[in-house]
């Protein structure tokens, strides 16, 4: 466990694991979700398959830098956003483009010239900004339950929108208790109410802080669409994508995949929104496979 400073100032809590000569294997969580919801055996299961992984806490999560007090508003970003006028996006405290730059800082820090990179989520659209960007730092992408950045794909439920807008109750007891909400976009057939209450007591004790949300919100808003990017990209993709995702809805994940030439989709039947303990294997089967694949001449 350490932290890198980078050269914009802000600080990453990161750990590795496996071996430090294997192929590194950087992993990004998504909306105000802490490196541990890459669940341990998971990353284990990464590691037996000869990968060197790699997770941290985004900026204004866990214990990476938060910037507390910097005001954004996130209304006026989702107006903006929502009804296509881009023109009048207010200004943001930071862009998903800064959040990929926070990875290329990890990068230099450990100086690895070239990783394979993970994403969940908003860490999916995060890894496709690092690979649009900065194409010379990714030797692949694989890019999870995710979306382009387009309103018309991905598109999640009212219901499941509902859910993560709520504001969370401050209080631990009623954080964990409340935690269970999110069955309406976890995957139905391995939904454990004890083992998810159990990841919120964690999280909540290791770093309760539902400001980072609002600025991250407003990241993802900003950011506007990849696909035009996305269409050019020559990085190996592999999109993994839940058909019971309600939060971000297959589509996401299928269009991702059509527009990356050359990307490879799986589809799981029982993934939703959520890295569910029966399905480790698979992912870490199709993980490194791809990786391995991306490292072939």
């Amino acid at each position: 466990m350490a932290t890198a400073r980078m050269a914009n100032g802000i600080e990453l809590f990161y750990e590795e694991m496996g071996d430090p000569q294997g192929p590194p294997l950087v992993l990004v969580m998504g909306f105000t979700a802490q490196s541990i919801a890459w669940p341990d055996g998971f990353c284990e299961a990464l590691v037996d398959r000869g990968l060197r992984v790699i997770r941290f806490d985004n900026r204004d999560c866990g214990w990476s830098t938060k910037l507390d007090g910097v005001h954004v508003d996130l209304g006026a970003v989702m107006t903006a956003r929502l009804g296509g006028r881009l023109e009048e996006m207010p200004e943001v405290p930071y862009t998903l483009s800064d959040m990929a730059a926070d990875v290329v800082g990890l990068l230099d820090h450990l100086e690895i010239e070239r990783a394979h990179v993970a994403g969940a989520s908003m860490g999916g659209m995060i890894v496709q900004h690092l690979a649009i960007e900065h194409p010379h730092r990714v030797q692949s992408m694989v890019s999870i339950m995710s979306m382009t950045g387009e309103l018309d794909h991905g598109t999640p439920t009212p219901e499941a929108m509902a859910v993560l807008m709520a504001p969370p109750p401050a209080d631990r007891d009623a954080y964990i208790e409340r935690s269970v909400d999110a069955k309406i976009w976890q995957s139905r057939r391995f939904h454990d109410p004890d083992e998810v209450k159990a990841a919120a007591a964690r999280s909540y004790d290791r770093s309760f802080y539902p400001e980072g949300a609002l600025r991250q919100m407003a990241a993802i808003h900003a950011s506007g669409s990849r696909a035009e990017a996305l269409a050019a990209l020559q990085v190996p993709t592999l999109v993994i994508h839940g058909r019971d995702d309600t939060l971000i809805t297959p589509s996401g994940g299928q269009r991702t995949a059509e527009l990356v030439p050359g990307a490879t989709l799986l589809l799981l039947a029982d993934m939703g929104h959520d890295v569910p303990r029966p399905l480790w294997p698979i992912m870490a089967d199709a993980i490194a496979r791809h990786t391995e694949l991306a490292a072939s001449p």
